[in-house]
């Protein structure tokens, strides 16, 4: 199963679909954190939503990040994505459990809890856009679509999902985004909300052996599709040995010495891969010094 992420808009009217199968993505990243179910479908929806919202970029070197601070035992998540759709991520508690809803589903909401969703843009300006908003439900795509009405008057639709197997794998993952654009008529937005209650749950779609393309033909049936060329994506972390340097050099002389004197050698832990970049007593030296140099 690859992953791929789709763009159309609908020719006869101001409606556009961001669309995406994340399953790769999503169970990479169980992977690398060590994930229960519960906290799967937690992060595997954040990074769902930030993939597609990277995505919308006109910068290529451009970034979203989507931070979600709840309450809830998960604790913070966060994910970020390139231009490109390919995203990262990791959630606090990945050890997260709770009781199954009343409904048999895994309790996201609960688990995040409540509190609020941050979305910080890096468009090449001087400072990143950021805007804030309140948490719905903490089921994340309600909390995604009221940030794009609150903080971007932009009315949109999402939908995530992420499926468990009976191995605790991801069997299925995915999401869209729906967004109107000036213009649309009352007639139009009522047939969209009627399609996305016949389409039923993004997981349902991909059970059924639909993809991207059947998706979004389903959220916009009734209208002309025009579809743009399919993206691949992947989890993708941008860390380096470079780059953890520099953040070692960024904690400031007095932080740097303290270390130095106290550990022969460090070990320093990407949140996003896991990957442990060693550095020698040596090697700290030489990085205090280039920070004394400053």
């Amino acid at each position: 199963m690859n992953d791929m992420l789709i763009r159309a808009i609908t020719k006869d009217a101001g409606i556009q679909i961001t669309a995406i199968n994340s399953h790769d993505m999503v169970e990479h990243a169980r992977r690398i954190h060590h994930t229960t179910p519960l906290a799967t479908a937690a992060l595997g929806r954040t990074l769902t939503a930030v993939s597609m919202m990277g995505s919308q970029l006109k910068n290529p070197d451009g970034s979203v990040t989507v931070q979600v601070k709840g309450n809830g035992e998960a604790g913070t998540i966060v994910a970020v994505s390139d231009a490109a759709g390919n995203a990262r991520g990791y959630l606090q508690n990945p050890a997260v459990e709770l009781p199954l809803r009343a409904d048999g589903k895994l309790d996201v909401g609960g688990a995040v809890g409540r509190g609020y969703l941050m979305v910080i843009k890096d468009i090449g300006m001087k400072e990143p856009v950021t805007g804030t908003v309140a948490l719905v439900t903490g089921e994340i795509a309600e909390d995604v679509t009221r940030y794009f009405v609150e903080s971007e008057q932009i009315p949109s639709a999402c939908a995530l999902g992420v499926l468990i197997d009976v191995d605790y794998s991801v069997k299925q993952a995915g999401g869209y985004l729906v967004q109107l654009m000036p213009g649309v008529t009352d007639e139009q937005i009522t047939r969209l909300e009627q399609n996305i209650a016949a389409a039923g749950s993004v997981t349902g779609m991909f059970e059924r052996a639909m993809d991207v393309r059947d998706m979004i033909r389903a959220v916009l049936d009734g209208f002309e599709v025009e579809f743009f060329d399919a993206e691949p994506i992947e989890y993708r972390c941008a860390c380096s040995r470079d780059k953890v340097t520099r953040a070692l050099i960024s904690m400031g002389r007095e932080e740097l010495t303290q270390l130095t004197e106290e550990q022969e050698h460090s070990e320093i832990t990407c949140q996003f891969c896991d990957l442990v970049y060693d550095f020698t007593a040596e090697e700290l030296r030489e990085i205090l010094q280039q920070a004394s140099a400053r």
